[in-house]
């Protein structure tokens, strides 16, 4: 199963004890999967539209806790009727609204509900990318408003939503991975939440050892080409100039970095007699190399 499919599998497993929680669960699962259509008797129904086994689950449970409707039996007009009155989508004159329209904010005002509705909308239209790839969460609506409105309840929880168009729907999505954390924390998603920040820690690390290795590799590189540079230099000068002609502090340097050549500053110093500190090894050095650049 992919991440995304743990992740609704653990949604769908979480059912709140509050029946306006489960109200707002259930006006998402609504708003982004319910349909109106005709029956073998072309009779006006109601029905969830969706291949997803776990939505189907979460609605027929929501209803018989909220409820307390027998989903074993068929599911009249009239409990239809009353279960969309008491999401808003029938008002109290009976009048229905357009379920592309985003859910009544009577339904959200508390902090808890707004959980409830993110829980909802992820597993009705949400995918989220494997944590060991890059991070991407992304919820497709069939509207702008409901778009608009999926933001402005991740911006209650200091989340940064932003849409996009994509083949003529909107897509609300995040690609930073703290805040696709603090989305699963939101939704009480807390076992993918932990394996979410497993894998955080496993590409942090994984990092940092790059970094230093290739800061390592560098250091190393710049070291041997500056020590083929000096050696060079020094074999120029024993051959052309002749190191008896230079003072005794740069002909015991030439000597030693010719005996040395993988050896660091450090080390250089340390033959010395007496032994030198880094700073001093590498003036000898540059003046040897200003003496070979005269020849």
């Amino acid at each position: 199963m992919s991440f995304s499919g743990t992740v609704k599998e653990e949604i769908a497993k979480h059912i709140s004890g509050a029946r306006h929680c489960q109200l707002a669960e259930l006006a998402a699962i609504i708003q982004f999967c319910g349909r109106f259509g005709k029956d073998e008797n072309g009779e006006d129904i109601f029905i969830i539209d969706t291949e997803n086994e776990a939505v189907k689950i979460k609605y027929f449970t929501l209803l018989k806790k909220t409820f307390n409707i027998d989903t074993a039996k068929k599911l009249d007009n009239d409990t239809i009727w009353n279960v969309l009155q008491a999401v808003k989508v029938v008002d109290g004159n009976g009048v229905m609204h357009s379920l592309d329209e985003p859910i009544n904010a009577v339904l959200l005002k508390q902090s808890c509900c707004k959980r409830a509705y993110l829980r909802g909308a992820y597993l009705c239209i949400g995918s989220m990318s494997d944590p060991k790839g890059s991070y991407h969460l992304e919820m497709v609506c069939d509207t702008m408003k409901q778009a608009k409105q999926i933001c402005e309840v991740l911006a209650y929880f200091n989340l940064d939503g932003r849409i996009i168009e994509r083949k003529r729907h909107f897509v609300v999505y995040m690609k930073e991975g703290a805040a696709i954390v603090d989305f699963l924390n939101i939704c009480e998603a807390h076992v993918a939440l932990m394996e979410m920040e497993n894998e955080r820690i496993f590409k942090e690390v994984r990092n940092s050892i790059n970094r230093r290795v290739n800061c390592e590799a560098a250091n190393i590189t710049k070291t041997v080409n500056a020590s083929t540079k000096q050696v060079a230099e020094i074999e120029l000068l024993r051959d052309e100039y002749g190191l008896y002609n230079l003072p005794p502090n740069l002909r015991e340097m030439a000597e030693v970095r010719l005996e040395h050549p993988e050896a660091t500053l450090a080390e250089l110093g340390e033959y010395l007699n007496p032994p030198v500190g880094k700073s001093g090894v590498n003036h000898r050095l540059r003046r040897l190399s200003e003496i070979a650049q005269h020849l």
